[in-house]
């Protein structure tokens, strides 16, 4: 096996045990349905970042969302802390909408589909980007261009598939 090879097999078992890790880490809080084919991250009832006001992420401190203050979009219901919110993510929601429809974004780079932990974000370049747990999301920020652009790559193969199937 080449150097190469050899280094890319190390990776990818790495890669697979961290996000085996991240799945057994993850609490029933942050239970998702591992069998739909969705490419959006939503509970039963279609709410999306587990009921997170998404515009607040945006402004530096994520905050749970109030059924009173909710819109859809792409076929998730996203709830807001306020009318501001809601009003700022109606006049432009494809710019509050979470990135891989909400899923982990180190799980995309990896090729899966991984539930997320609200509170373990990050926005990039006015984009907001998740991930399922503390270390999952501190191994994703030691290169984020690059999981970046690994996660861009995987997702068209990936969104609509089942997570139990990746």
């Amino acid at each position: 096996m080449s150097l190469k090879n050899s280094f890319i097999a190390s990776s990818l078992a790495v890669a697979l045990s961290l996000g085996a890790g991240a799945l057994l880490t993850a609490t029933s809080s942050f239970a998702y349905d591992e069998a739909s084919t969705s490419s959006i991250n939503v509970d039963a009832a279609k709410v999306i970042l587990k009921g997170y006001d998404s515009v607040s992420y945006f402004k530096g401190q994520p905050v749970e969302g109030d059924k009173r203050f909710a819109a859809t979009y792409d076929g998730a219901t996203y709830y807001f802390a306020s009318a501001e919110n809601l009003k700022a993510f109606q006049a432009s929601p494809a710019k509050y909408a979470p990135q891989f429809g909400g899923y982990c974004a180190m799980g995309a780079a990896l090729g899966k589909k991984l539930d997320v932990d609200p509170s373990q974000y990050k926005v990039v370049d006015g984009k907001l980007y998740l991930n399922v747990n503390a270390d999952v999301f501190k191994k994703w920020s030691q290169d984020v261009a690059g999981n970046i652009a690994k996660a861009n790559a995987n997702w068209p193969a990936i969104k609509d598939k089942a997570a139990n199937s990746l």
